[in-house]
């Protein structure tokens, strides 16, 4: 089933990841020219160009998402997004200077080094994202058995930073 967004932001935010031409100019977007065949074909028709595995989609990055506990839809900044417990899981960039049809993932800053040397034609990180514990994501260079694996790594460094605050937060109120 498709994903459907109820107000027009989110639906701009889903025509901006699959790269419609029609929302702004988009850095780095491809315009489809008049003559070709995807001229005709509506955003959600339009896939981008397999790399690495399938082209990922932002109804699958929900439906991993969502499978680990305590995941919840939301948005942040406007765009789709996914939460556990009010903290930003992984999000669709709003940020003008991420590649359209990437998705930004939280991790640890160590985490998104490996990630980076290890695949860089994947991950990436732009100015913008260098002092947040997230990396960018290319979605049409990613299976979903990777972007699962991504999604778990990111859930455990979110609910084990969410812990560490709690834990402090108790010391700080019995003294």
């Amino acid at each position: 089933m498709p994903l459907t967004f109820e107000s027009p932001a989110l639906r701009a935010c889903e025509l901006v990841l699959a790269g419609d031409a029609r929302i702004g100019k988009i850095p780095g977007a491809r315009t489809p020219k008049s003559g070709s065949k995807s001229a005709g074909r509506s955003p959600k028709q339009m896939k981008t160009p397999k790399k690495h595995g399938s082209t990922i989609e932002l109804d699958i990055v929900r439906k991993i998402g969502l499978a680990l506990p305590g995941v919840e839809e939301s948005t942040a900044y406007g765009a789709p997004a996914l939460k556990i417990r009010g903290k930003l899981l992984a999000c669709v960039p709003s940020h003008r200077s991420a590649e359209p049809g990437s998705l930004v993932v939280r991790v640890g800053f160590d985490d998104r080094a490996d990630l980076l040397a290890t695949a860089p034609d994947v991950y990436y990180v732009t100015d913008h994202y260098v002092g947040y514990t997230a990396v960018l994501v290319r979605m049409a260079r990613v299976t979903p058995d990777v972007l699962r694996e991504l999604l778990g790594m990111a859930h455990k460094f979110v609910t084990a930073d969410a812990a560490c605050r709690s834990q402090s937060r108790n010391r700080r109120k019995r003294t």
